[in-house]
């Protein structure tokens, strides 16, 4: 497929902006993980979409290696003010459902494609880590931080902005192919 046409099909789904890039610019990094591993979301070590249960940065690297492109996708919201916290998290509900919702639809134009969102994994009220398997394993998404992915680094690399302005939140996530 494309790139123009998956750009065009990640706007159609309702994301703001939408880039292709070759899967080189994500450069998994300690200090990412490291920010994950001090727990401000308290979603470390109890989510099978979260470190350590995503694995290593090591392995984590390692299935990114399989992958050649990836499309960055991103939502953005506007605010009243910096205290606007309903639009913030109104934005981010978007990002995940745009996210959900094209998901299948690039497994079946593409086939295997990872996907990397915002924030935890909230599919289930409680995760199932660690004493059983994730009960959805083909919804579960690992952010792009629990993968070590410096968020800025990879929409400038993408061609991508990361702040557009004041008074607006923007939300990132990829999808590997």
């Amino acid at each position: 497929m494309y790139n123009e046409a998956l750009v065009a099909l990640a706007l159609e789904t309702g994301f703001t902006h939408a880039a292709v890039a070759d899967a080189a610019i994500l450069k998994p990094m300690q200090e990412v993980r490291d920010m994950c591993a001090a727990n401000t979301c308290h979603r470390y070590g109890v989510c099978w979409s979260c470190p350590p249960a995503c694995g290593t940065l090591e392995e984590c690297a390692e299935k990114l290696s399989h992958y050649s492109y990836t499309l960055v996708v991103q939502t953005v919201g506007e605010l009243e003010d910096s205290w606007d916290y309903e639009s913030i998290r109104d934005t981010e509900d978007r990002q995940k459902e745009y996210q959900q919702k094209l998901l299948p639809i690039l497994r079946e134009k593409l086939g295997n494609v990872m996907p990397l969102g915002v924030g935890s994994c909230r599919q289930c009220q409680t995760c199932s880590y660690p004493d059983a398997p994730c009960r959805f394993p083909e919804k579960a998404f690992s952010s792009m931080e629990a993968y070590g992915l410096l968020v800025s680094q990879v929409c400038t690399d993408s061609g991508l902005k990361y702040n557009y302005g004041p008074n607006t939140i923007a939300y990132t996530g990829c999808f590997l192919f």
